[in-house]
């Protein structure tokens, strides 16, 4: 049986969720269509993200840089439709938030019509003018840092960030300069454990951990990754099951049966 949600599922009460005030972890999976935010609504879960992951995940590119704002409106649609009970955050793809305020609001609302009840953008103080221009137009945020993948190339790769004194420092500035600006709750992705519980410990709204240690006050995880239908998966993933796998069998024992006569049988024959 599904484990019971941990917290109410809007903004104001995700808010003060953090465990030094007694609330349990926050669980986020990311889904990117309505089969995928029934079985994670069936779940439990708090937060379902539409991730921009949806380039690596579905769409086949190598990286996020490659999905648009249309890209992203589908998908979250998508799992609106399911009508989920959990929270729906979708991420602003790049370069929809990195030009001005007006092309960011609009890009916010964008998602917000499209079914989402929040947006996550990645970056730190650079990004605060933004926030704060979809926190006035009453638009909820997260923020994102750490490893920001639409920063993959800036960052040389997909690098652990945070390593030394002056950039774990800066990190921590970071987070307190988005929570200044508005931001409900922050990820942070691919840190050590040590960074993670500092910048936890520095800010008042919750955290939401992956790859970034135990102390955060949630933790989120690709749905393909922690099912088993992606091959390989970085070092922070626990796989749940392989379903990659069974779903080959499983298509392979139908190929199987077609191929010998046995499929379909006389229970499959319209009479």
């Amino acid at each position: 049986m599904p484990e019971t949600r941990s917290a109410p599922v809007t903004v104001p009460k995700l808010r003060a969720a953090k465990r030094r005030a007694g609330h349990a972890p926050l669980v986020m999976v990311t889904a990117y269509d309505a089969p995928g935010a029934r079985i994670a609504d069936a779940a439990g879960v708090d937060l379902i993200l539409v991730g921009d992951s949806v380039a690596n995940n579905v769409l086949g590119y190598r990286d996020t840089l490659q999905v648009t704002m249309e890209n992203m409106a589908h998908h979250t649609a998508a799992v609106a439709r399911a009508r989920p009970e959990p929270m729906i955050v979708a991420d602003l793809p790049w370069m929809s938030y990195h030009l001005d305020r007006v092309d960011t609001v609009r890009n916010g609302a964008t998602l917000i019509r499209a079914g989402a009840q929040a947006v996550k953008l990645e970056g730190g103080s650079n990004r605060v003018p933004m926030i704060e221009a979809l926190v006035a137009a009453e638009i909820p945020v997260m923020g994102h840092l750490g490893l920001t993948p639409q920063s993959v190339n800036a960052m040389g790769g997909y690098r652990v960030q945070g390593r030394d004194d002056a950039a774990a420092h800066a990190l921590t500035v970071d987070a307190k300069a988005i929570v200044a600006a508005g931001c409900f709750a922050v990820v942070i992705e691919g840190v050590p454990e040590s960074v993670g519980a500092a910048i936890t410990e520095s800010i008042d709204v919750p955290t939401i951990g992956i790859g970034a240690g135990p102390a955060c006050d949630g933790q989120v995880l690709v749905f393909h990754d922690l099912l088993g239908f992606n091959d390989t998966a970085p070092k922070f993933v626990r796989r749940y099951a392989d379903l990659g796998a069974d779903a080959v069998a499983a298509m392979a024992a139908y190929a199987a049966d077609v191929r010998s006569g046995a499929f379909p049988a006389d229970a499959e024959v319209y009479h």
